[in-house]
């Protein structure tokens, strides 16, 4: 096994720049500095890290995409360890943030979310995994396996609490799994067993006595299902988020605007700047504005798909699968969130939302897509 460094490995015959993806970065560039300007509207003193962040996760994102994805997964169990300590570690030695336990403090840094981190080097593990054994996926002992193995990182982090982060990895599992071609037959018997049971869970949560959530999760959840009984408490930021996106019209009022109805002004929900975000899209730049935020994501989910059609391997299609799954569910969720058909839940909006880890991360998983889109010629 060669461990040499893998730019001098590859020369431009293999590594071709008319190869490169260039779309699916300007796209990128496009969202993020769309996403810094609504962030300094949103709330003063964030813009300007954000920027940072964005030209350090630009920088990151163009190195990561001229290294060989292979490469990088040869370091599975290396990987897979590595983010095991960290998830363990930030439980004992994170700081707690509300109940939470999900962040290493970085001095004037800021804060570091190891579980951003942890998406991306599941994505990497596992779709290298997924590529060893997808000769046997549709075996009982291989899909036992992957499942024990994946749901270790993601029970850390449920238990830290993070509740919106397990859904994503969740998720994650599901499209990876179906991307390697898991069997209809299997899907189908998973479904059959976990829709009556998520019914049987939604009646069991509000009985008296539930132990499966915490109190402020059972919260948000009740709020959804019975939004006017919690208009005044936890519904209260989702329905001034409606009314905020609803009053922005077709073009909206504008950026860096301070009337009192505002978002901004009137102070109606509070961190704006990240898991509502939506709802400063909307007031400031309106339904066409919106309809831009929403575009830029989809042609982004379109590049991750049609670089996973044309990859050379199965390990390469699966990254960039991964990839755009994790971006199309977060998308969905924050903005389901945003306009209230889906519960109260902390997931940002990709490259708009304000978040240094997440925003790193996403740039991480855009610069592995576009070097599995570079070898795309590559036998």
């Amino acid at each position: 096994m060669d461990f040499r460094f893998p730019f001098r490995r590859y020369h431009t015959s293999l590594y071709n720049p008319r190869m490169y993806n260039y779309r699916l970065l300007i796209y990128v560039m496009i969202l993020g500095i769309l996403g810094i300007m609504v962030i300094n509207s949103a709330a003063d003193g964030y813009a300007r890290k954000q920027l940072i962040g964005f030209v350090g996760g630009g920088i990151i994102m163009i190195f990561f995409s001229l290294i060989d994805y292979n490469y990088i997964a040869k370091f599975d169990w290396f990987l897979y360890t590595m983010n095991i300590v960290i998830l363990i570690a930030v439980k004992f030695f994170g700081i707690n943030v509300n109940g939470a336990t999900r962040w290493f403090r970085l001095g004037s840094f800021g804060t570091l979310q190891p579980s951003e981190l942890s998406k991306v080097i599941v994505l990497i593990v596992f779709s290298h995994f997924i590529n060893e054994h997808k000769d046997k996926i549709n075996s009982p002992g291989t899909i036992i396996r992957t499942f024990f193995l994946y749901i270790i990182p993601m029970g850390l982090i449920y238990i830290e609490p993070d509740m919106s982060t397990t859904l994503v990895f969740a998720f994650l599992f599901c499209v990876l799994m179906f991307s390697a071609g898991l069997s209809w037959k299997i899907i189908g018997g998973i479904l059959g067993v976990l829709l009556p049971a998520g019914g049987l869970l939604i009646w069991y949560i509000q009985q008296p006595g539930q132990i499966l959530l915490k109190s402020y999760q059972l919260d948000r959840i009740m709020s959804f299902l019975h939004p006017s009984d919690y208009l005044l408490t936890t519904y209260n930021q989702q329905y001034n988020s409606i009314m905020a996106i609803g009053s922005g019209m077709l073009t909206g009022k504008g950026l860096n605007n301070n009337t009192i109805t505002s978002v901004k002004g009137g102070n109606f929900i509070s961190e704006p700047q990240t898991d509502f975000i939506f709802a400063i899209v909307g007031e400031e730049l309106g339904f066409i504005g919106c309809c831009i935020v929403i575009g830029l994501i989809i042609l982004i989910i379109i590049e991750c798909l049609q670089i996973a059609k044309d990859a050379r391997d199965m390990t390469g299609r699966l990254i960039a699968c991964g990839v755009s799954g994790i971006i199309a569910f977060q998308t969905f969720v924050n903005i389901g969130v945003a306009t209230g058909i889906l519960p109260n839940t902390g997931l940002p909006l990709p490259f708009v939302s304000y978040g240094l880890s997440s925003l790193l991360s996403n740039c991480l998983c855009i610069g592995l897509v576009l070097n599995v889109g570079l070898q795309r010629n590559r036998r």
